[in-house]
């Protein structure tokens, strides 16, 4: 039923309360139509009743990584938008490595990579990394600057490269024999649609160089659970979250559907699956290809039904889409929304 339909079927009692109120005289008319409207206001309330929020944790971290695999910043308050989170000019995941080909380059084989810090300065992108000096790119690239389709998980995006002295900068960084380039997600491009690769995604959901998803969510609690079990333990930036809450109890996070904070509203779509990149220090770039994905292995495979999802790749942390855009600030309460 359309909404003007809908807003028809409304409006017919209304209507005869009033005709009939109009053959009743002026007091006894007005007594009714208020009495009738009252009615029909309450019968409308009850077949639409307003979701009930249940406060199940509060944001204890906000992070947002600029550059694809680079370190993250800190944040204590960040906007929520269709593609993910931002902090005025910087976005998250809007800028790739690639290589010659253009296909993406991670940290997965370039782990120093982890080691760069990002930050903005004067309408610049500011790099900066050990025994480097400070790449500053525009963020605002000329129109000049080549658009080149990327490949980022199979999956062909848009990307303006950044222009010859970056390229060399990233390359002189990483000692590496291939040559490197940046390359930066404009809003006028092709986000793409995690749905095409993971189905439980929702058609409206959209991203851009990450992994899986927009919104990736871990608690505090899980990731203290988890290092009970490992004999080195290891930080929640080797997970690399957006989001990350407390109060609540260890795998939280998985359990929730729709999501209320702050003025965002989150659902979410599926477990976030786990590889080579947990590995990774993200205090000396070193990687140690064993734990802790040894462990999750061991300890954080899918549910059995899920197999067809997940096979036996590990799951650690949820992947949320956004319902609706907002603003998120460490400190806000988390709401599960519960349909009634």
């Amino acid at each position: 039923m359309d909404r003007l339909t809908e807003a028809r079927g409304l409006l017919a009692p209304r209507r005869a309360v009033v005709a009939l109120a109009a053959g009743l005289g002026v007091t006894a008319g007005l007594a009714l139509t208020a009495m009738g409207v009252r009615h029909l206001l309450h019968a409308f309330r009850a077949g639409h009743p307003e979701p009930k929020l249940v406060r199940v944790a509060e944001i204890s971290r906000l992070f947002i990584y600029p550059v694809k695999s680079c370190k993250g910043i800190a944040l204590t308050e960040v906007e929520v938008e269709e593609l993910g989170m931002k902090k005025g000019p910087l976005r998250d995941r809007h800028w790739l490595i690639v290589d010659e080909k253009w296909n993406m380059i991670t940290g997965r084989v370039e782990p120093t990579l982890v080691l760069v810090t990002i930050s903005n300065e004067n309408g610049y992108l500011c790099l900066n990394a050990p025994e480097m000096e400070e790449l500053r790119v525009p963020l605002k690239l000329p129109k000049s600057n080549l658009v080149k389709m990327c490949r980022v998980w199979g999956c062909d995006i848009e990307g303006r490269d950044c222009g010859d002295e970056a390229a060399h900068w990233i390359s002189t960084y990483l000692k590496n024999s291939k040559a490197f380039r940046l390359v930066c997600y404009e809003p006028s491009m092709k986000p793409r649609y995690p749905k095409e690769k993971a189905p439980l995604f929702r058609d409206k959901d959209k991203t851009v160089y990450n992994d899986t998803s927009s919104c990736m969510m871990m608690s505090e609690a899980t990731v203290e659970d988890f290092n009970t079990k490992l004999e080195k333990k290891v930080k929640m930036e080797n997970y690399r979250p957006v989001v990350v809450v407390k109060d609540c109890r260890p795998y939280a996070e998985d359990t929730w559907k729709g999501l209320q904070i702050g003025t965002a509203k989150l659902y979410r779509t599926m477990s976030c699956t786990r590889c080579i990149f947990t590995t990774v220090d993200p205090d000396t770039g070193i990687i140690d290809r064993k734990e802790p994905l040894g462990t999750l292995k061991r300890y954080r495979q899918c549910d059995p039904a899920e197999k067809h999802i997940y096979s036996t790749v590990p799951v650690f942390g949820s992947h949320y889409g956004i319902d609706k855009p907002g603003v998120i600030r460490v400190g806000d309460p988390v709401y599960m929304i519960v349909e009634q």
